[in-house]
């Protein structure tokens, strides 16, 4: 299934204020030069927008030829529409409450309590809002409709990208789908040896770099299956390996304060596709999650009987 992207490997027809979303996107598939100019536009979009050609050059120790060839990647007929863009993106951010309210990047050993809270709030929330806007919505109509027609759906992610897998494939169980979820590869590339068509494989991982889902989902691919990436990267070896790409916005740190916003995006994305899935038979998945929700109910202490055993534990 062919996808409309655009040079910075996006998708196309987003708008001017996408370009930071965008920028970060194709980080993967530019070089490392273009990745120099492109992590100072990200890390300060106003700063760099009041930079001339020469000034980003040699902000990001590179050549001015390096500087144009980056903005035309990134969409644009020049670097003057590129800092025009950069202007208008960090007036957004400014009026988000982002800018240059943003809490600290980066969480060392001088970083207060305070700090912790507003960055990982900051991260995930930001995080949320982006996915939400940049969503590809007929790509996620398109994975809804695969999912809701499959025979079986097995979904491959192995670390954080894991527990969004297992997310996943514990709802769509809950609503009468035959689902399953792989964290160790040998089992994942197994199982997705024996898909076909009419079958569904998802890979999920947030650089779409990570080479036990790329290589599962590329099996299924080959197998026959129609495959769903959910990544960060439109340009990645995963979403190249998947007919269906569904893209996240979260921003990593070097820290990795961001590894939470990117799970965070992963379990919006896979509630919104479990939702839509859900509704295409709403009498169905209402019915399962009812009896479900029964067959569990005789686990769950009652209010009383909490209470008591709490009384006798001393918590």
């Amino acid at each position: 299934m062919p996808r409309a992207m655009n040079a910075a490997g996006a998708p196309s027809g987003g708008q001017p204020g996408d370009v930071l979303v965008r920028l970060r996107s194709s980080l993967p598939s530019l070089q490392p030069a273009e990745q120099r100019v492109a992590q100072v536009v990200i890390g300060d979009p106003a700063a760099s927008a009041h930079l001339s050609i020469t000034g980003l050059a040699e902000k990001a120790a590179t050549s001015v030829a390096t500087v144009a060839r980056f903005a035309r990647k990134a969409g644009f007929d020049g670097y003057p529409e590129l800092r025009i863009a950069l202007a208008g993106a960090a007036a957004r951010e400014d009026m988000l409450g982002v800018g240059g309210r943003q809490p600290p990047a980066e969480l060392d050993e001088s970083a207060s309590l305070a700090d912790v809270v507003s960055s990982i709030v900051h991260h995930e929330t930001r995080a949320l809002q982006e996915t939400a806007e940049h969503l590809d919505l007929d790509a996620m109509q398109a994975a809804v409709d695969a999912i809701g027609t499959a025979r079986r759906i097995d979904i491959f992610g192995v670390g954080a990208s894991g527990g969004v897998a297992t997310d996943l494939r514990a709802k769509l169980h809950r609503i009468g789908r035959i689902a399953f979820s792989w964290k160790e590869v040998h089992a994942a590339s197994t199982a997705a040896a024996l898909l076909g068509e009419g079958d569904v494989a998802i890979g999920i991982s947030h650089s779409g770099a990570t080479l036990d889902t790329v290589e599962p989902l590329t099996v299924a691919r080959n197998a026959g299956a129609t495959t769903v990436a959910v990544t960060n990267f439109a340009g990645s070896p995963l979403a190249e390996a998947a007919d269906i790409v569904l893209t996240t916005a979260a921003r990593e740190t070097t820290f990795r304060s961001g590894a939470t916003a990117s799970r965070t995006a992963q379990l919006a994305v896979v509630d919104i596709l479990f939702v839509a899935v859900a509704r295409l038979d709403l009498a169905g998945s209402t019915s399962a999650l009812s009896k479900t929700h029964d067959a569990l109910s005789a686990r769950r202490l009652s209010s009383s009987r909490a209470g008591a055993a709490d009384g006798r534990s001393g918590s």
